[in-house]
């Protein structure tokens, strides 16, 4: 049985160590990923019943985000 260089050896644990720490953090980001598309669902979730009660006040209306402003939805369908 032969021996590689300790050069070698060396080289290869490097390499595989780096890998290893890679694929840590892959798994990191994937666990924030899937926390974050949990809180984008929840957030999506609140616009919508948002966009539900001022659509109860307003009717259908577009609103000027910067102002506050409404404009109401003409029914395309009417015409």
């Amino acid at each position: 049985m032969g021996t590689i260089k300790k050069e070698e050896l060396e080289n290869i644990i490097s390499q595989q160590q780096e890998a290893d720490g890679i694929i840590k953090n892959l798994g990191l980001l994937e666990a924030k990923k899937h926390e974050l598309l949990h809180t984008f669902a929840s957030v999506n979730a609140q616009i919508a019943d948002t966009k539900k009660d001022l659509e109860n006040t307003y009717g259908q209306v577009n609103i000027d985000l910067q102002t506050g402003e409404y404009t109401e939805i003409e029914d395309e369908q009417g015409s």
